[in-house]
């Protein structure tokens, strides 16, 4: 198929062009109680054509292979339409590669029945009905397979295949008129393993949303808090994540100058890393869909902005280094700046040591929606507790936190000393990334408004 997209792109009348074909498998299995709702396998494939002419630049989408060639004419004219129209368009200067990727998987899921993973699936969904004021479940297993082949007019030629999958979804605890749910996920870029074995983590979500119904609801305020991993890693992604993404804030003057290299905007506990690279995590990757090879990329260090993610061309734009984070969905796509694996970095202080420091406020758990509105930011949290004089009481629910994201990150006191990944990807920037995964250490901020009642 190298060879053949080779051929597709020689001789045609551009400062640079690429092609991108996929095959993009997907397997679904979804239970909502004990039925089972849907189950099936769906394979597609297609190609992107990009083409730079002129300092215009233009992508193309098609299904058929019998329309490449219209398709890079129409690349072609259209980065000729575009060529003096607007922003003028220059793509940071990269290696050519030449590789074959395939990943170490544990258990490939193309080897698995689909028989195997309807049950699998509806082992760990039984397992949570048959617990105490359970009153329904929705769970789904998910697998996305993505065998790709891109070539450039520069010399780049690469197949690289990633895997992922999950099983995700909720528990939700009834009594009386008072309903509680909790999230639950498990997954990887690793094969079948990441999902076996895991009784213990959907007995554990679904004993959570049982004591939730227990749980009075937190009074509204400014607390200092912990927050444990989970929501750790959604505040990274969410509040400072995508400002690191360069294609966010290019054309945003004021933000730019706020996001600028070398600003102090955190404590200095705060030192955040963009990791794509770690083995077997759902953000992992080696070649993104521009062909560049991904770089591990250190976004702030002790609270000072040290880089920035990039596609070729915001890389040019800003003269900066290009790190290999240009993501599309799949074939339908073209790739825009995306987050792979972006974690805060741990400390050295146990949990314990780190609620004895915050002394009285809240530790709160794990990510529950949530939205940003320029540096400003609610989420909420699943459940979380009272703390006193260090010590864990009762247990809180119907918590969202919020802020601004510059006065938070100075807020940031003290990290624990436990690392924790997220599981189970999702970004939904204009296209859905299942390959963006987050996470962290468990964290004290002083001053943190709190809604509730």
């Amino acid at each position: 198929m190298l060879e053949k997209l080779k051929e597709m792109i020689s001789g045609a009348d551009a400062d640079y062009l690429d092609i991108r074909y996929e095959v993009k498998k997907t397997t679904t299995v979804s239970m909502a109680g004990p039925e089972l709702k849907s189950a099936g396998s769906n394979s597609t494939d297609g190609f992107v054509v990009r083409a730079l002419k002129n300092g215009g630049f233009s992508s193309v989408t098609v299904t058929r292979e019998k329309d490449i060639p219209e398709a890079v004419k129409l690349a072609v004219q259209g980065a000729s339409a575009m060529a003096g129209g607007g922003k003028n368009v220059s793509l940071a200067d990269v290696e050519s590669v030449q590789d074959f990727v395939e990943p170490d998987l544990h258990g490939d899921p193309a080897r698995v029945s689909l028989e195997e993973k309807m049950a699998l699936l509806g082992k760990y969904n039984n397992l949570m009905l048959e617990q105490p004021e359970i009153a329904n479940t929705n769970l789904a297993y998910s697998e996305v397979d993505r065998e790709k082949f891109f070539v450039s007019s520069q010399g780049t030629a690469i197949r690289e295949r990633v895997c992922t999958v999950s099983i995700g979804g909720e528990a939700v605890a009834r009594r009386g008129d008072i309903t509680q749910n909790i999230r639950v996920s498990v997954g990887g870029a690793n094969g079948m393993a990441a999902l076996m074995n895991r009784d213990d983590v959907f007995l554990k979500r679904a004993q959570l949303a049982k004591e939730l119904l227990d749980a009075d609801p937190v009074k509204g305020g400014t607390y200092d808090v912990v927050i444990n991993p989970g929501l750790t890693g959604v505040f990274i992604h969410e509040a400072f994540g995508h400002f690191s993404e360069a294609d966010i804030i290019e054309d945003n003057p004021p933000l730019r100058e706020k996001m600028a290299m070398g600003k102090k905007i955190g404590s200095d506990v705060v030192t955040i890393i963009a990791d794509t690279l770690i083995p077997d995590q759902v953000g992992f990757y080696k070649y993104d869909d521009e062909g560049v090879s991904v770089k591990t990329v250190p976004l702030m260090v002790n609270g000072v902005l040290r880089g920035r993610l990039h596609s070729r061309r915001t890389a040019s734009e800003f003269d900066e280094p290009v790190t290999g984070h240009c993501v599309a969905q799949d074939h339908g796509y073209e790739p825009i700046v995306r987050m792979g694996t972006i974690y805060l970095e741990k400390g050295k202080m146990s949990l314990e040591d780190l609620l004895k420091q915050m002394g009285d406020g809240l530790y709160l758990c794990d990510g529950k929606g949530g939205q940003t509105s320029g540096e400003n930011f609610t989420f909420g949290a699943q459940y979380g507790y009272l703390v006193k004089n260090g010590e864990i009481q009762e247990m809180i629910r119907d918590i969202n936190i919020m802020g601004n994201l510059f006065t938070t990150m100075k807020n940031i006191e003290a990290a624990d000393n436990t690392m924790k990944l997220s599981e189970r990807g999702g970004c939904g920037k204009g296209q859905m990334n299942i390959k963006s995964g987050y996470g962290g250490p468990s964290i004290l901020i002083r001053s943190m408004v709190v809604g509730g009642v």
